[in-house]
């Protein structure tokens, strides 16, 4: 007997995974409503003057920005419409959803983000190993963060229905495997 399709998929993954790039993509082929709390945490950074790692190191010690980012997800502006939710917890905030984690090989990760230049609210990086050296440094900050403030594993597997390693796949390719499961979830 088929399972009815859950009305939320969250995506989260790995700096430079394409996870903003496929969860749009993604909103679009199903004719869904996309949310991304990355547009918020940019919003805050470029209100704030600040990169996103400035802000990211802030909010280890400031819960006010937590606090207007996680604010959505008590009221979700999407209502009760299908909506795919860009967002590193969103797996956390939201339960009952369908969880995917992309996953990307660090180098790769790197020469994405060194390349995409629509990146608001990051420095422009001169070199790819500059954007890789960025990237991690912003992933151990989100690791702690995470941990400390939610005593939460973001790159704990276990947490998601489905893990796909992006870095060999294009994005129509990573939207056809997630549709290939949710379409019977």
């Amino acid at each position: 007997m088929r399972q009815k399709r859950r009305q939320v998929v969250t995506i989260s993954g790995e700096l430079g995974s394409g996870k903003s790039t496929v969860a749009r993509v993604l909103a679009d082929r199903l004719g869904w409503l996309y949310y991304s709390t990355g547009m918020a945490q940019r919003t805050i950074a470029n209100e704030m003057g600040i990169t996103t790692i400035e802000l990211n190191k802030l909010a280890i010690t400031n819960r006010s920005i937590d606090e207007k980012i996680d604010a959505v997800f008590k009221n979700p502006p999407w209502g009760n419409k299908p909506c795919i939710v860009d967002s590193r917890l969103a797996f956390y905030f939201l339960p009952n959803s369908f969880k995917v984690c992309l996953t990307v090989d660090p180098l790769v990760a790197a020469k994405r983000i060194f390349h995409d230049k629509t990146r608001s609210g990051e420095s422009k990086y001169k070199t790819i190993k500059q954007a890789m050296e960025a990237r991690e440094k912003r992933r151990e900050l989100e690791l702690k963060h995470f941990i400390k403030n939610y005593k939460l594993d973001i790159e704990n597997q276990y947490n998601f229905d489905l893990v796909i390693d992006t870095s060999l796949l294009n994005v129509e390719q990573v939207c056809d495997i997630i549709l290939s499961h949710i379409s019977v979830k």
